[in-house]
């Protein structure tokens, strides 16, 4: 591939800042994945990372059809897709309750499950499905070590599971484990980590299963120790980033082998100083949770970041003479998933030319339910 695979013909038809979108890219990078983990079938990768139905589309035509997502919108947007097995890895309450209700009597051809992690919101949700007449399908969320959601693996944990085995208006559908907190580059470390971490995992489907409690799935893993955890029977792993990846992966992946496939177009707005350059890529238009540098641009790789506010970025470089007001920038983000989020549309790039605007369909918290 050329070395400036990114660039486009038609950069003049782009108002900046935007994020462009290579669809070539992202299948190639979806046939990497499916070759990595080794089976289509122990694919369930995360919505959240593009949010879009085109995306949606292209991972069917290669034969994936589980997804996982964070919101009822993501859900709805990848029902409409075609989206046939779709897990909400995010616990309801409140409205989100009866939302997921809606959303299974909405779209009866595709198959919808969500988690809990405590037995009050198993009952909120067996009561909702039971006066809608419904079954809900629900997997128990465990805590596996990042200590954000779920419910640490042990004797509460396993009587959870069993009080959902035997409630009225919910199915029990298996086990969810996020590990977000394992992401060590040496490879051999990661695979001893994964190994510690999900190795009460297992026992703890063991015993369920022997006491007569049904386990059909265990849904685990980010992008680092999916090629681990897709080794072990009845487990599907959750990689998103791979679809679009970005610079930040790498640092904690290394020997992952995918395309970036998401690009920022900005330019340069202003030369304030000799050696320092505004870029129009604020806070609004690229993720900004992380540490500078929160894009890396083609060509000023060794720029250092100055300022980053709402509107602008101000790198300095002993090179701004070469970027005059109105020069076109290419960059990544260090972290994909929140860049997509923050965009209304982005510009679909065939054979170097923007060809199309889509509409990122799931940013919104409701599209119609």
């Amino acid at each position: 591939m050329s070395n400036e695979w990114y660039k486009i013909k038609n950069a003049d038809k782009i108002a900046s800042p935007a994020l462009l979108i290579y669809p070539d890219r992202i299948r190639e990078n979806l046939r990497r994945l499916i070759a990595l983990v080794g089976d289509v079938r122990r694919l369930r990768p995360h919505v959240k990372t593009h949010k879009l139905p085109q995306v949606i589309v292209m991972k069917r035509e290669l034969g994936i059809e589980k997804f996982k997502v964070s919101t009822i919108a993501e859900a709805e947007m990848t029902a409409a897709a075609g989206g046939k097995d779709i897990m909400l890895a995010y616990q309801p309450v409140g409205p989100n309750v009866g939302r997921l209700i809606q959303l299974i009597q909405s779209f009866p051809e595709s198959h919808f499950s969500a988690v809990v992690d405590n037995l009050m919101s198993l009952n909120d949700v067996a009561s909702a499905a039971q006066s809608a007449g419904v079954i809900v399908s629900l997997l128990v969320d465990l805590n596996v070590g990042m200590n954000r959601t779920g419910i640490e693996v042990g004797n509460e944990a396993i009587e959870l599971y069993r009080s959902l085995c035997h409630t009225s208006g919910v199915e029990a559908a298996g086990l969810h484990a996020y590990d977000g907190h394992l992401h060590e580059p040496d490879l051999n470390l990661l695979q001893q980590q994964t190994e510690q971490v999900f190795a009460p995992v297992w026992e703890m489907r063991k015993q369920l299963v022997d006491s007569g409690c049904p386990v059909p799935r265990i849904v685990a893993g980010g992008t680092p120790t999916s090629r681990f955890l897709a080794q072990t029977p009845d487990v599907e792993v959750g990689a998103g980033t791979t679809a679009l990846w970005d610079f930040g992966q790498p640092e904690i992946s290394p020997d992952l082998d995918f395309l970036n496939a998401a690009v920022l177009l900005a330019r340069v707005i202003s030369r304030p100083t000799i050696n320092r350059i505004c870029i129009d890529l604020g806070h609004k238009a690229v993720a900004s949770e992380m540490t500078h540098p929160r894009v890396r641009f083609f060509g000023l790789e060794d720029a250092k970041t100055v300022t980053h506010s709402e509107e602008h970025l101000v790198l300095e470089t002993t090179r701004a003479a070469e970027y005059p007001v109105g020069t076109v920038l290419y960059g990544l983000p260090r972290h994909v998933c929140p860049t997509v989020a923050l965009q209304s549309y982005v510009g679909c790039v065939e054979d170097n030319e923007y060809k199309a605007s889509w509409p990122v369909v799931a940013r919104t918290r409701c599209i119609t339910i």
